[in-house]
């Protein structure tokens, strides 16, 4: 055979393995919806030593929020020994399969690791960057564009020699790029492998860009059936919540006439009889249950506000003013730290009270031996248009399990609760364009609300 024979038979050789490469491609796509699991596929393919394309390959998928190329997975010569090839009737017809040992193996290399954690600006400095996503051709390390660029803090560093980097192109969009590279032999990217890395990169763009879309069209649906699960769950809470509202204004009326009655008997009787102690716990569980009564009621029915100009600073000292009784007797010391600048907002002076109330209250309870309450107002450190009022004790705080739930209805930690209080306070909050939260700190818990401050120019009445 004469050099010319023996240059087309290598020319017809290396065709062959292309389009077989191609074709396992191909029906290796149709085998897996898995993305994690097909990336490593796609770079096992082009450095594995019997194709004797590559000895390294990086993966970047563009972060389309943050409009980064974020490294995703590398593969070297040493970590591409995983491949299989599963056979078909005939080599046209087989495809590629992977271990998830491999695939574990492959992630926790040193190298990839790095390339992890690599994320390149779109928008930066990067000539070759900005070549690769809009103009979506294939660009080298020899390119004048990046031999001349002084710049680069992540390409070069991170391939350590010369490379070559493809776009991954789909529905007309660049969603990422393979970068490849022959580090251990420094052998130079020849035009064929070029070539050929250009067509594989077609195909890898749709067939990381199909499972992706799958991906999301599964998420839409989870999140729709979620949806639909908890409209369902709403609407029988809703029912249950009209029973109950239903049932406790049919229930008040005569509670309200035996806890008068009681009241009237409790007057006649004896001071140190048990025909007196018992009188007096009917009085007392039937005021515990009007209230829990009127909680669930107000809980039930849709809240009216009557927005008006108030001072968040005045509603404080009226709850201040109104529990001082109740800190005398429980012997708390109580703090309140407020700028002299008007807080004014709008909105319902008295339920606004009712939460402050009911957070004051609620520390009280959670410091029946005494201790300190601390009050502040305080505005945000960016826009100064909103107010902070926090709420805090030194109770111990909350069970950290619990903290998720305390704003649910009827969940309470108390014996004589309703579990209605901060989720009625929650509730105002957020309809005040507000929010609640609670956290734990060192000595107790502390509750924040925060809250719009009104416009200077607004007057009452316009």
């Amino acid at each position: 055979m004469n050099i010319s024979d023996s240059r087309q038979s290598s020319v017809a050789d290396r065709q062959l393995l292309e389009l077989t490469l191609l074709y396992q491609f191909s029906n290796t796509m149709l085998s897996t919806l898995r993305v994690k699991k097909l990336t490593h596929l796609i770079l096992t393919a082009i450095t594995t030593p019997s194709s004797n394309l590559f000895e390294r390959a990086i993966l970047f998928l563009r972060n389309e929020k943050t409009n980064v190329l974020q490294g995703m997975l590398a593969v070297t010569r040493q970590q591409s020994d995983g491949l299989q090839i599963v056979s078909g009737q005939d080599a046209l017809g087989s495809r590629w399969e992977i271990s998830d040992e491999t695939i574990l193996r492959q992630r926790s290399d040193e190298y990839c690791q790095q390339v992890r954690l690599t994320r390149i600006e779109i928008d930066g400095v990067c000539p070759l960057i900005n070549k690769i996503v809009t103009e979506r051709t294939l660009c080298r390390s020899d390119d004048i564009l990046c031999r001349q660029c002084e710049a680069c803090r992540f390409i070069k560093p991170l391939c350590g020699g010369a490379f070559a980097a493809v776009p991954l192109i789909a529905r007309e969009k660049t969603i990422g790029m393979i970068v490849v590279g022959n580090p251990e032999s420094a052998c130079k990217i020849s035009n064929d492998n070029l070539r050929f890395l250009q067509l594989y990169a077609n195909q890898a763009g749709m067939a990381i860009e199909n499972p992706m879309l799958y991906n999301r069209i599964e998420e839409a649906h989870l999140s729709l059936k979620d949806a639909r699960e908890r409209l369902l769950h709403g609407e029988r809470l809703a029912a249950i919540g009209e029973m109950a509202a239903n049932l406790a204004h049919e229930l008040k009326n005569p509670l309200i006439t035996i806890g008068g009655f009681a009241g009237r008997l409790l007057k006649s009787l004896p001071l140190a009889t048990r025909e007196h102690r018992y009188a007096e716990m009917i009085v007392s569980e039937v005021s515990r249950l009007e209230k829990m009564l009127s909680e669930i009621l107000a809980f039930s029915r849709k809240p009216t506000i009557c927005f008006n100009y108030c001072d968040l600073d005045e509603i404080i000292q009226d709850c201040l003013a109104s529990c001082a009784a109740t800190f005398e007797d429980s012997g708390i010391t109580v703090s309140f730290a407020s700028d002299s600048l008007p807080w004014n907002v709008l909105g319902d002076a008295h339920q606004l009270k009712q939460v402050f109330l009911n957070l004051i209250l609620n520390a009280c309870d959670a410091m029946p031996e005494g201790g300190s309450l601390f009050l502040a107002l305080e505005k945000t450190a960016l826009d100064k248009k909103t107010v902070i009022a926090t709420v805090r004790d030194t109770g111990g705080g909350i069970p950290k399990e619990m903290l998720p739930q305390i704003f649910n209805p009827f969940f309470t930690t108390k014996h004589h609760g309703t579990g209605l209080g901060l989720a009625i306070a929650n509730r105002i909050i957020m309809n005040h364009r507000g929010s609640l939260e609670a956290h734990n700190t060192k000595q107790g818990a502390m509750f924040t609300i925060t809250l719009p401050l009104a416009e200077t120019d607004y007057s009452p009445g316009l």
